[in-house]
């Protein structure tokens, strides 16, 4: 059966976990800061709906790929404090998986954006 007491518990853990995150690792912040500017570019610019859909995924999706990278770092500083191999290993895959994520919504968001820039400036 549905508990709304457990449901508020729920909601109290995960809001605790994206404070955690927010406070310990910078480029959440940093990655935070420029999903709010690019959704503020999406309400300036005239963006077709599919456009915005698309931007808003991005974006959840980079910062989902964040939180995802500080639990499994968190984790594996847990499990193993003292690097081993398969550790940094794991840190760079989960960090790679990061940055590749990061890398094609910089691409998808200046295919979007770059026309709205230059019908700007002309």
């Amino acid at each position: 059966m549905l508990s709304l007491s457990g449901m508020k518990k729920s909601f109290q853990h995960a809001w605790k976990g994206l404070k955690f995150v927010y406070k310990s690792e910078q480029n959440f912040r940093f990655q935070v800061v420029v999903a709010i500017i690019t959704l503020s570019l999406s309400i300036i610019f005239p963006l077709r709906n599919w456009e915005i859909i698309i931007i808003i995924l991005l974006i959840l999706l980079v910062l989902v790929f964040e939180i995802l990278n500080t639990a499994v770092e968190q984790l594996n500083d847990l499990l193993k404090p003292r690097m081993h191999h398969y550790v940094g290993v794991v840190k760079d895959a989960m960090a790679g998986a990061v940055f590749l994520t990061s890398l094609v919504a910089l691409m998808v968001g200046l295919m979007i954006f770059l026309p709205h820039f230059i019908n700007l400036l002309n």
